[in-house]
């Protein structure tokens, strides 16, 4: 329940302030945001199995984004940033439907 409603009001933050996102920040945000993605469904899948541990999925979620961001960086300086911007997105994005799959399977049985 402490998650919903700390969502919630981020949300609620995010909407009422209406932060601007830094022009050199903002082709990094997105990768960001889909590694955070990773960690929360991995998150979700560790507790439907029962092993989910709090300090592992904060350490998970913070070198997630900050591995992914890197990465994205180190491709910009070296003039391939949207080939990185894509392969991160395709690894993640396999891993993300990989912990769904799985989530679905313990949901439904199936």
């Amino acid at each position: 329940m402490i998650p919903i409603i700390g969502l919630v009001i981020g949300i609620a933050i995010g909407v009422v302030l209406n932060p601007d996102v830094p022009l050199w920040l903002q082709p990094y945000l997105p990768i960001a945001v889909i590694a955070a993605l990773d960690a929360i469904f991995g998150g979700i899948r560790a507790t439907l199995d029962g092993i989910f541990n709090d300090k592992v999925f904060v350490v998970s979620f913070i070198s997630n984004v900050i591995v992914a961001a890197f990465i994205v960086f180190i491709g910009d300086q070296l003039g391939v940033g949207s080939q990185l911007t894509t392969g991160v997105v395709v690894v993640l994005g396999v891993r993300i439907f990989a912990n769904v799959a799985s989530i679905r399977r313990h949901l439904f049985k199936a």
